[in-house]
C-alpha cells in the first residue's frame, strides 16, 4: 500500500451521505463515485468498477457498492479491496432487518437520485417497453415504494410522487438517520 490517502469508491446514490459523513468525521479520505445506473448494464458496471479499482492499485479501497454485480466480491478481491457490509445500499442505510421486512411485503425503495433520475433509469432498463408494459412489469413483485430520506436528502416529494403515479403504485415513505452507515463506515476507515 502507498501512502497516499484511503480512497471510497461508491455509487453515485449515496454520495451525499458518504460526503456529508467524512465531513463531520473529518475523515481523511479521497471519493470516487460511480454513476447510480451503472448497475442497469452489468458489463459496463464491471468495466468501471474495475477500471477504478486499478486506477488506485496501490491504495487502500473501501467500497460502498453492495453487491450489485453478481462478481462483486471476487472483482474486489483481486484488488485487494473491502466493502462495507450489505446486499445493496438500502441495506447499507437501513440495516438488514428494517430492509427484509420492506422487501418482503414488496417495497421498491426509492432514494432521492434515483426519484430525480428515475426517466433515465427507467428508460435503460426498459427502454424496449411500452408505459404500461412497464408498470405490469414492476408490479409483478413490488407492490409501492419506499421513498428513503436521509438526513442529507433534499426535498424530492414532487419526484416521488410522479414516480409513484407514472407506475401506478402507492407512495409511502420513512425517514432515517445516518447512525447505522455512519458506524459501518467508521468501522472501515478507522480500521476498527
Amino acid at each position: 500500500m502507498s501512502s497516499e490517502k484511503p480512497l471510497l469508491l461508491g455509487c453515485g446514490i449515496l454520495k451525499n451521505e458518504v460526503t456529508y459523513l467524512c465531513k463531520k468525521n473529518k475523515w481523511d479520505i479521497d471519493f470516487k463515485f460511480l454513476d447510480s445506473a451503472l448497475h442497469c448494464n452489468l458489463k459496463k458496471l464491471g468495466f468501471s468498477l474495475r477500471e477504478a479499482l486499478d486506477a488506485n492499485r496501490n491504495r487502500q479501497i473501501i467500497v460502498t457498492y453492495g453487491t450489485c454485480h453478481p462478481l462483486m466480491d471476487k472483482i474486489l478481491s483481486n484488488f485487494d479491496a473491502s466493502r462495507i457490509n450489505g446486499q445493496n445500499c438500502i441495506e447499507m442505510l437501513l440495516g438488514r432487518e428494517y430492509f427484509m421486512t420492506e422487501l418482503i411485503k414488496g417495497a421498491f425503495f426509492l432514494l432521492e437520485e434515483w426519484a430525480n433520475r428515475w426517466e433515465t433509469i427507467i428508460y435503460k432498463t426498459y427502454s424496449t417497453y411500452k408505459l404500461e408494459i412497464r408498470r405490469e412489469i414492476f408490479k409483478l413483485d413490488r407492490s409501492y415504494f419506499l421513498a428513503v430520506r436521509t438526513p442529507c436528502s433534499g426535498d424530492f416529494s414532487t419526484q416521488a410522487e410522479h414516480v409513484a403515479s407514472q407506475m401506478q403504485v402507492p407512495l409511502k415513505w420513512t425517514d432515517i438517520s445516518l447512525d447505522r452507515f455512519e458506524a459501518e463506515l467508521k468501522r472501515k476507515i478507522e480500521g476498527n
